[in-house]
């Protein structure tokens, strides 16, 4: 068994002398918090789901019912909100060794702004933002990981893990919060670069088709357009064509899960590469390359624009992330390639 309730920097209710936590592992210990004003103001079940690594939250759930964690000596139920001076009780949180076997190891990405309140990188395709759903740690894990000095560091927003490009996280609860509000209400401004497969007619276009959510019958999360779903927005702008494929720059006016995916696949144009609402037969052949093409094995959807009201400074904020390498490489070919088939 091992304590997985690691609170860098807090009081334990009996210190331990030097000499004994060099011999031997610590034993586990009640640990008295002290909530900062960042901290105020989430659910105390939310917080504990944080700071307890690796704990199931039907542990930290049980713990809570239990009565063991106190807020300024007293007891609280899961909906409680923090406030800022609250002491906090945490019990001995003790799981299987195992549980503790993924730690997430410590990476940077790409920093494309870093401040006290923001830190937006450009994150590549292939790293999922967070653990679960089969992956044991994201882009948030490892990024904790390397910051341990961190007292706060949240996902503002998703990608697919399959979806490179521009990510932000909040340092400060506040700046969270701002955040959330203006996406909530529409006031940012997010665009992707995507390839699709197709002959695309118009220089610009609106898709507006309703996005319903549903798992598989293996439990993977899906999406599909239905006539009750949620009401979904994107526009499309014709950026440039490279034979029978073309490069969209992707207006978000909603934000639904996978939505430029789906909308895109449901008007007859697959994503390259995309391997849930794609041509799948097409993916399988751009995945080798074929004389002046070079083989692509992503989907080619990246973020690469974000427009924002900055949480603390409140001025405009537009950050760009460019095609990555393997992105530009493919569309080089696409040009050699057909440039090749005029003058043959």
């Amino acid at each position: 068994m091992k304590d997985l309730a690691r609170f860098s920097g807090k009081t334990p209710e009996k210190p331990e002398s030097p000499a004994s936590a060099q011999s031997a592992p610590a034993s586990p210990q009640v640990q008295l918090l002290t909530i900062s004003e960042e901290e105020a103001g989430q659910r105390i079940d939310n917080f504990l789901l944080r700071v307890c690594k690796g704990v199931p939250k039907s542990h930290i759930y049980r713990v809570l019912r239990s009565g063991e964690v106190r807020v300024n000596k007293g007891r609280i139920d899961q909906t409680y909100r923090l406030q800022d001076g609250d002491v906090l009780r945490v019990p001995p949180i003790r799981i299987a060794e195992k549980a503790s076997a993924a730690v997430a190891p410590g990476a940077e990405f790409k920093i494309l702004l870093e401040d006290n309140h923001l830190l937006v990188i450009d994150k590549p395709a292939g790293v999922a933002v967070h653990g679960g759903s089969g992956v044991s740690y994201g882009v948030i894990e490892q990024l904790r990981a390397s910051r341990p000095e961190a007292k706060f560091l949240e996902l503002v927003h998703r990608l697919d893990r399959d979806t490179s490009g521009i990510l932000l996280l909040a340092k400060k609860r506040s700046a969270l919060t701002n955040l959330h509000e203006q996406i909530r209400d529409g006031l940012t401004d997010k665009r992707y670069l995507t390839l699709v497969h197709g002959d695309w007619k118009n220089a610009r276009q609106h898709i507006k088709l309703p996005l319903h959510k549903y798992s598989t019958a293996d439990g993977e999360r899906r999406v599909r357009v239905q006539e009750d779903g949620q009401a979904s927005h994107t526009v499309f702008s014709l950026i440039r064509r490279y034979g029978e494929f073309a490069l969209l720059e992707a207006e978000l006016k909603t934000g639904r899960t996978h939505q430029i995916r789906v909308h895109l696949s449901a008007s007859g144009f697959a994503i390259v590469g995309d391997d849930k609402y794609g041509d799948f037969t097409l993916n399988k052949a751009l995945q080798k390359a074929d004389g002046e093409r070079v083989a692509f094995k992503r989907m080619f959807l990246h973020a690469h624009q974000i427009s924002f009201t900055h949480p603390d400074s409140g001025k405009t904020v537009t950050l760009k992330a460019g095609l990555p390498p393997e992105c530009q490489r493919f569309l080089k070919s696409l040009d050699a390639a057909g440039a090749e088939a005029e003058t043959a």
